[in-house]
């Protein structure tokens, strides 16, 4: 008997010990990673979300899907899509047509997976595709808009539960009806506590934009309960410390990981 529970030991020991170093990293909830960083091979996760935005003519309700993975150690693989629907309550103003607003395809390697320095950094790409309205689909281009979106990613954990991370990287748009292309940068910032001896956290995401030009800046506090060790809960909400047409906004995500 002793012989056999020393040699399950150490087929476990040498089990973990074939595992690729990771360092555990708080992730964002709004604004969140193609896969955890240092991604392990046969990871999988299953999002769904939802957000409503408030605005001072429309207000906007949303609705994501994401399946990410990982197929091999330290890349994971995404695709979403996203969809947007409008309430106008204000005479005069012209309101969005609803709308499934894209398909987005990512992928993003950690290069750099540091257990003594807890650190890790990654660098992703994401190819997105912007689609038409609903009510536009049998007289419109289907696709209106490419955007190529490569980023970088850095994240360090401070003692065992303060999480910093900063993500960002320029978006170049491309307009198929007019072939015109524009360049937006997004700069992402997130500070994150969690619990001790819990996956539960509280934080807050700082979500920074240059768009034509103009420098954008939303906060958004956050907390994420988990379950079970299958299921969690994140809550999202949004306030613009810059002037924006947007104004207070909510966000849920279902995280399930499979």
């Amino acid at each position: 008997v002793v012989t056999f529970v020393s040699f399950v030991g150490s087929a476990q020991t040498e089990e973990e010990a074939e595992l690729p170093e990771k360092v555990h990293h708080i992730e964002p909830l709004y604004i969140d990673l193609v896969r955890d960083l240092g991604a392990r091979k046969g990871e999988k996760e299953l999002n769904i979300g939802g957000e409503f935005v408030n605005t001072s003519s429309y207000s906007i309700y949303k609705m994501l899907a994401e399946y990410e993975f990982a197929p091999i150690d330290r890349l994971g693989l995404e695709i979403e899509t996203d969809f947007s629907f409008y309430d106008g309550y204000s005479s005069g103003e012209s309101v969005p047509g609803n709308k499934m607003d894209g398909l987005r395809l990512s992928a993003q390697y950690s290069f750099y997976v540091s257990p003594k320095h807890k650190t890790t950094m990654a660098i992703g790409y994401a190819q997105i595709f912007e689609l038409t309205d609903f009510n536009k689909y049998s007289n419109s281009t289907l696709v209106q808009e490419l955007v190529y979106s490569p980023f970088f990613i850095a994240a360090k954990r401070w003692g065992d539960n303060f999480h910093t991370l900063v993500l960002f990287g320029p978006e170049f748009k491309h307009k198929l009806k007019t072939d015109y292309t524009d360049v937006d940068w997004q700069f992402n910032t997130s500070f994150h506590y969690e619990l001790p001896n819990s996956s539960h956290f509280l934080g807050i995401e700082f979500n920074k934009a240059l768009v034509d030009s103009k420098f954008e800046m939303t906060m958004r506090p956050q907390a994420k309960l988990q379950v079970n060790e299958a299921w969690a809960l994140g809550i999202v909400t949004g306030f613009p410390l810059t002037k924006s047409e947007e104004k207070f906004s909510s966000f849920f995500r279902v995280i399930y990981e499979l």
